[in-house]
């Protein structure tokens, strides 16, 4: 078995977890999430935990087990705690607006780019740092996909930093061009 899908899922309290025609459905304080599991998995539920087996070795066995339990798991993670991803937004005159669903950024282009938040996607701004914008969600998949299309909008570029990146990613700095010397 797979180191990583022979663990049990615990199912914290406030957080229900059912299995019907094929459908696990995961229901949490924060809110409600579906899964499909591929066939070949199996997906047994007790009162405390949710187990994922399998019936054989083979190699596409194997790696749906492991992907099947960090799914189910990254489930029950974001109906009780959410996910988060914290973009740092860099350049003279490179802001962000947010309004309701919507958030207009000003990237330098000659116009403003306005991106509307799926359903169950939320925008914020970070309090201390005004250059930071927080996008939140339930489903791990659907934070990570938002924040890297705002981020495509203005990759941050090598030579003084511009754009849009995340919060601890490492741009690494190239030296730009120097006069010629003349003699």
């Amino acid at each position: 078995m797979t180191r990583i899908g022979k663990l049990p899922i615990q199912i914290p309290n406030g957080v229900t977890a059912t299995l019907s025609n094929g459908v696990l459905m995961v229901k949490g304080p924060k809110g409600e999430l579906s899964l499909t599991p591929h066939p070949l998995m199996k997906v047994t539920i007790s009162d405390t935990e949710i187990a994922v087996s399998r019936d054989g070795e083979e190699r596409e066995k194997k790696s749906l087990h492991g992907l099947t339990r960090t799914l189910i798991q990254n489930m029950v993670t974001g109906v009780t705690e959410g996910y988060a991803k914290r973009l740092e937004i860099n350049g003279v005159g490179y802001r962000f607006k947010i309004s309701g669903k919507k958030v207009t950024l000003n990237l330098g282009y000659s116009h403003p780019i306005d991106y509307n938040a799926p359903e169950g996607i939320e925008f914020k701004e970070d309090p201390e740092k005004k250059n930071i914008l927080i996008v939140s969600g339930i489903n791990k998949h659907q934070v990570g996909q938002v924040s890297a299309e705002i981020r495509s909008l203005r990759k941050p570029e090598p030579y003084k930093g511009k754009g849009i990146r995340y919060e601890n990613e490492y741009v690494r700095r190239k030296a730009g061009k120097t006069a010629a010397k003349s003699s």
